[in-house]
């Protein structure tokens, strides 16, 4: 399995609201991660902060730099967002700013940690949502250690232009820490551009277009029945299928260099 990482450039295209369709409505067993450095907002609106005591990535961090205790405080801080199968579970984000300063250093040991979720008995995927990169403390090594970057943006001109800076910027990083090329797409949210004319202008692949569904987006922010037939969680739940093809596709150029060091046998 693998990591798949959702970050904006600007504002609030509906990263979050993104992250949290896919995690209802896809196949694989998987963790939504809310690594936003400026806070969580799932616990407190789609399930309405109805938890039996403080969880998520503040109390591990935390627990982390005093105990080192992260591989087996981990699984108590999740919430199962499907009772009790425990195959979609969210680690909530930080609901207290005091809480930031313990996570930002810790960015590298969670990337680490969510990327060994794939080798685990049973496997997981991990969706990150990472928030907007223009704040203070992004995670950056979680994007680095990330199969699949999926930016987040709408198909507005303003929201274009902020976006292929962040696009540069991205790049850059990728660059220097030698992230293998083609793991950056775009995702583009509500109705204007196409995605041929978006891609083309931003030299970017766009992975898919989610439609603008203000009634499913109100749902998964405050909270309610999300229904599965709705346009945003058809679109969804229709992103498992490019997604997979491209986490495919990675892992036969991992595989192949070690392939070809394997000796012929006479």
């Amino acid at each position: 399995m693998a990591i798949i990482a959702l970050v904006s450039a600007k504002g609030s295209p509906g990263v979050t609201t993104t992250a949290l369709a896919c995690a209802l409505s896809w196949h694989r067993r998987l963790v939504l991660a809310e690594c936003d450095p400026a806070g969580g907002s799932i616990l407190a609106g789609y399930l309405g902060g109805a938890l039996d005591g403080p969880r998520g990535i503040g109390e591990l961090a935390v627990g982390e730099l005093r105990d080192g205790n992260l591989e087996t405080a981990f699984w108590s801080q999740l919430v199962d967002l499907d009772a009790p199968r425990r195959e979609r579970l969210l680690l909530p984000g930080v609901v207290d700013p005091a809480q930031a300063g313990s996570v930002s250093p810790l960015w590298q040991r969670f990337a680490d940690f969510f990327g060994s979720l794939e080798k685990g008995q049973p496997p997981y995927d991990v969706i990150v949502d990472c928030g907007r990169l223009q704040v203070a403390g992004p995670p950056w090594p979680v994007l680095r250690a990330a199969a699949v970057v999926l930016l987040v943006t709408r198909a507005q001109l303003p929201d274009l232009s902020a976006t292929r800076s962040m696009i540069r910027a991205i790049e850059r990083d990728f660059t220097e820490h030698r992230v293998p090329p083609g793991t950056l797409r775009l995702l583009v949210v509500g109705d204007g551009h196409g995605k041929g004319e978006i891609s083309k202008a931003l030299r970017v692949p766009v992975v898919a277009t989610l439609p603008a569904d203000p009634r499913t987006a109100e749902v998964l922010s405050l909270g309610g029945t999300v229904r599965a037939g709705r346009p945003l969680m058809r679109a969804a739940g229709a992103l498992e299928v490019p997604v997979g093809a491209l986490l495919d596709r990675r892992r036969a150029r991992l595989a192949w260099p070690a392939a070809q060091e394997v000796p012929d046998v006479v």
